[in-house]
């Protein structure tokens, strides 16, 4: 979806930018760790290089987080563990943008507790091939390949892939992960443009204890296909804008419960989930500021072996690769209208709208979740925000349908709600950044995986109640040669801490949670980059962070060091450098120091 655009400085919202450079010089190698560094987003990782991650925001959980590529959701309405699939590497990021709390009437209905926005590079005027490889510990090799294309009065293509593979570090938790991306951009006509995106990303991987520590040998293997296409067309004299687009996703799952064992009675499934939208834009800017509206509709279709409602012998759909069929049947649509008006006014910003849904997995009602924003600038330096926004989360299939010797759903499930209230403020002078903000969420018929009583040995999926959250953030940047001297061999720091306090009222006792109670309470982020000698650099990277319900505290540290020439780079980046044995989620032992050196090369065309 897309509203009405303002500038940085006019926005009513704060939204956490991570920049392309930022990318550049971080310890990370997936989307997945860079989202890390990014102080109010919780990461919980259960393989290595972002395999099988859960994304959440504000201590939401991984459901309730819309993520969007180029503005188009790509998000899983099966699961939000395969969310991260994501077909783009790093290097094909221009930024990322993080939205956090309540944000349907921007992004759509189940942006529940914030969304994420990953912007791909669209350089004009340059044609160049980039090749990198990379190998490090335990047996992993990597390697990318991109061609870029652009020119600024006509367009720009971007073609990428690559192909990672390791031994894990541990016990079934070896991994392979394979990817391509095509991206362009066209200018038709003076008013009128077209972008289109395609990508496909396939990974297999040994599940370790991932879903239950009682089943140490899992596995899965998963594949993600995106399509997009959309025109725009603009008319300055008159102020408007129009932009249709049309977009198709489409996730395979294959999970066995024990690796090797075939069948449902060893707890083998498979899914197979399109999802087909249109999505239709528009944008008028008039002597009262600037009004959007528009629709998105979208239909999923999901064959199961597990999921959906059982169909007629008759119409069961054959596996490829398989002997076994699909049986079950899961479909629903999704009717999204949106209204937003934005109103400038000397020092004030004015943002209010509405976004109506309606989804026939639950009924023919529609319902509504509104929102508004107002930024104050009392000055160049400072902007101060508050907000209101509400937002509602529809049951996963997985919510609804599973049914294992770990899990079991409940296809009663009630849709969760939730009402956001925020204010923050901002501030940007020579050399220092800052950002800080507080919010309170309260939400209803919030849905966990839990243990009922003491004696349980599955979890359910149930509306648990009430789930407040209570939290603050700050994050400052230091930009030394700007404040020091040009010279001065410190060149930034960048300093984040994030705090949480939950309430919860239950309709019942719950012995333990599975995802809902397992909030981050508290995050410390810290980043120092430095010169060292002539292009060489350093970044590190500390984080330290408490989870809730049972789990240790525990500190890491991450470094790079970076030789930067105009047309190639090595790189040496060791993860978890003090060696510290961690858990993010579950049972799931997380490897000790991960050491990858590696070098890119880029060739003018």
């Amino acid at each position: 979806m897309r509203r009405a655009p303002l500038t940085a400085l006019q926005s009513a919202k704060i939204v956490t930018v991570i920049s392309r450079d930022d990318i550049h010089r971080a310890a990370v190698e997936t989307v997945n760790d860079v989202l890390k560094l990014a102080t109010g987003v919780d990461v919980r990782q259960r393989g290595g290089f972002g395999v099988q991650t859960d994304i959440s925001l504000n201590g939401g959980t991984h459901d309730q987080l819309t993520i969007l590529l180029n503005g188009v959701n790509i998000s899983n309405p099966q699961t939000g563990h395969n969310a991260s699939d994501f077909p783009v590497s790093i290097d094909d990021i221009e930024r990322i943008e993080v939205l956090e709390g309540a944000a349907a009437r921007v992004y759509g209905s189940n942006a529940f507790s914030g969304a994420i926005n990953i912007v791909t590079r669209k350089d004009v005027d340059q044609h160049q091939l980039t090749a990198r490889l990379e190998s490090g510990s335990f047996g992993t090799v990597g390697t990318e390949g991109s061609y870029e294309w652009g020119k600024s009065m006509v367009g720009h293509a971007l073609v990428s892939g690559g192909y990672t593979r390791s031994d894990g570090g541990s016990a079934n938790s070896d991994f392979e992960k394979g990817r391509m991306y095509l991206n362009g951009q066209m200018n038709l006509l003076p008013n009128l443009s077209m972008n289109g995106q395609m990508g496909w990303s396939l990974q297999s991987y040994g599940a370790n204890t991932f879903y239950s520590s009682l089943f140490p040998d899992q596995y899965e293997k998963t594949m993600h296909l995106i399509g997009s296409y959309g025109l725009t067309w603009r008319n300055v004299v008159k102020g408007l804008e129009l932009s249709p687009t049309v977009y198709y996703n489409q996730f395979k799952d294959h999970y066995q419960l024990t690796r090797d064992m075939a069948g449902a009675a060893a707890g083998e499934n498979y899914h197979d989930l399109d999802i087909y939208g249109l999505t239709l834009n528009a944008l008028l800017e008039w002597s009262l500021g600037k009004t959007s509206l528009g629709a998105d509709y979208n239909t999923e279709r999901l064959w199961s072996t597990a999921y959906g409602e059982k169909q007629p012998e008759a119409s069961w759909k054959a596996i490829s690769g398989s002997d076994r069929q699909y049986s079950r049947l899961g479909k629903r649509q999704n009717t999204n209208l949106f209204l937003e008006h934005n109103v400038v006014l000397r020092q004030w910003t004015f943002s209010a709208g509405v976004l109506a849904n309606r989804n026939t997995g639950l009924d023919n009602d529609f319902r509504f979740s509104p929102g508004i924003d107002i930024a104050y600038r009392p000055d160049i330096h400072w902007k101060l925000i508050a907000s209101w926004n509400q937002a509602i989360r529809i049951p996963t299939y997985t919510d609804l349908y599973t049914n294992n010797k770990a899990q079991y759903g409940d296809i009663h499930l009630k849709p969760e709600h939730n009402s956001t209230f925020k204010v923050g403020a901002s501030f940007r002078s020579l050399g220092i950044e800052a950002v800080g903000n507080t919010f309170y969420s309260h939400g209803t018929d919030m849905i966990d995986w839990v243990y009922e009583t003491a004696e349980s040995t599955r979890y359910h999926a149930l509306n648990i109640g009430k789930l407040d959250n209570l939290g603050y953030s700050m994050d400052v940047t230091f930009h030394l040669p700007e404040l020091v001297s040009p010279a001065f061999f410190i060149t930034q720091v960048k300093l984040g801490y994030a705090y949480i306090y939950q309430t919860h009222e239950t309709n019942q006792p719950i012995f333990k949670s599975l995802y809902a109670l397992e909030y981050l309470k508290h995050k410390f982020t810290a980043q120092l980059d430095h010169r060292i000698w002539n292009r060489l650099s350093a970044h590190w990277a500390l984080r330290w962070q408490q989870r809730m319900n049972g789990y240790t505290p525990y500190f890491k540290l991450d470094g790079k060091l970076l030789w930067d020439a105009n047309r190639y780079q090595l790189y040496v980046k060791a993860d978890n450098i003090t060696n510290h044995r961690y858990v993010d989620v579950g049972g799931v032992l997380q490897p000790g120091i991960w050491v990858m050196a590696g070098g890119s090369i880029k060739l003018d065309l």
